[in-house]
């Protein structure tokens, strides 16, 4: 993977040929940005974040079940109506 700094960024004919998957790195820092990931990767790329966003949401799904799992409705308690 290559790395590629925010000020080469700019220089559109080398950000244009551009045909790996590259780290964009702040200069003065020396710290990472983020990615920079061609259109020929387009679909892989795609469905791994997809993949990554269903992962993310079944978490969030299974942590509010158990909380609900836990919160029980007592005596005298109004019910929210789902059965």
């Amino acid at each position: 993977m290559t790395n590629i700094t925010l000020a080469s960024l700019r220089n559109s004919t080398t950000f244009f040929n551009i045909d790996d998957v590259v780290t964009i790195v702040n200069g003065r820092k020396n710290e990472e940005v983020g990615f920079f990931v061609p259109k020929i990767f387009k679909e892989e790329f795609e469905k791994f974040a997809n993949s990554l966003e269903k992962k993310r949401k079944k978490e969030l799904l299974r942590k509010v079940a158990l909380a609900s799992k836990k919160d029980i409705i007592g005596d005298g308690a109004i019910s929210d109506g789902i059965n």
